[in-house]
């Protein structure tokens, strides 16, 4: 069997007092993407930093390809986007690309990485001179030039508008068919719920949930109610069990751990009610709940 792309095997990192991760096990496989989801200062930043060589563990062992991060044959396997890039500002999108694709032994054509970025009509354009999305796309293009069995995405949709994020979501899904494994960051839970094929939630250093979307999303039993009411939105949310209730036009919108119980009042209440939605929770409700939870038991 091929070795996990990418792994954190027992990890401790502390700094100072602080410990950012608390025996953490986490593995990236090939063709598939993992979504490393938490609070701010939750410790993946630590974790990707610990991938790509950064830094070291204090206890355990972080690998690449079954091998110490920071060699030079590792590396030229590996594709990083980060939040905050050292690109060279005078130099036109297609020398930057030039540049990077040198550095690995089979890159991608330049067209592959103008379609898969989304670049047409920009590579003779100044990379100064582009918008914030725009130099988005040119940095998710110089990540992926190098043809990488294994991608690390920090937050690579920010700045994007819908239809960039769109395309940008077809891209990583095309690597992943053939194979790249990708370790994505994200705050858009609706990213990580509609990419990942294995989700891991860091709270306080510490793996507090993990497995495929809809595994996290069974952790809760938090449900979610839609339905055409006429019934008082405020009403609604003192009865039992209600955790919030909004209105949308003539639609409400219920959260509920009891969602059998909510639907009977409901038919009881208004003889009326229509298009009577009901649905888990999706990833973002489990996500906010299993870190409170975890906060809670904290304090």
């Amino acid at each position: 069997m091929l070795a996990p792309a990418a792994e954190l095997r027992n990890v401790i990192k502390r700094y100072g007092a602080t410990v950012a991760l608390d025996s953490v096990d986490l593995v990236a496989r090939n063709g598939e993407l993992l979504a490393l989801l938490g609070p701010n200062g939750a410790g993946k930043s630590t974790a990707i930093a610990l991938w790509l060589g950064l830094a070291r563990p204090d206890a355990g062992r972080a690998a690449l390809f079954g091998a110490a991060p920071g060699a030079m044959a590792v590396r030229r396997r590996v594709g990083v986007m980060l939040q905050s890039a050292g690109v060279p500002y005078t130099l036109k999108v297609g020398e930057l690309l030039a540049q990077i694709r040198a550095a690995y032994p089979a890159p991608y054509p330049t067209g592959e990485c103008v379609r898969l970025a989304g670049l047409d009509g920009l590579l003779d354009r100044r990379y100064d001179r582009l918008s914030g999305g725009q130099q988005r796309r040119v940095q998710f293009a110089l990540a992926i030039c190098g043809r990488p069995q294994l991608l690390f995405l920090d937050e690579p949709t920010v700045g994007l508008d819908v239809d960039a994020r769109t395309a940008l979501w077809q891209a990583i899904r095309t690597l992943v068919a053939e194979g790249c494994a990708v370790v994505l960051t994200t705050h858009y839970l609706e990213e990580a719920e509609a990419l990942a094929d294995r989700v891991a939630v860091l709270a306080q250093g510490r793996i507090v949930a993990a497995g495929s979307v809809a595994e996290v999303r069974a952790r809760v039993s938090q449900k979610r109610i839609r339905c055409v009411s006429a019934l008082d939105a405020q009403l609604v949310g003192a009865w039992p069990d209600v955790r919030t209730v909004r209105r949308d036009g003539e639609r409400i919108e219920i959260v509920t751990d009891a969602a059998e119980a909510v639907v009977r009042q409901l038919l009881f209440e208004d003889p009326a009610l229509g298009e009577l939605e009901v649905r888990r929770a999706g990833l973002a409700e489990a996500f906010v709940e299993i870190t409170r939870t975890v906060a809670a038991k904290a304090a």
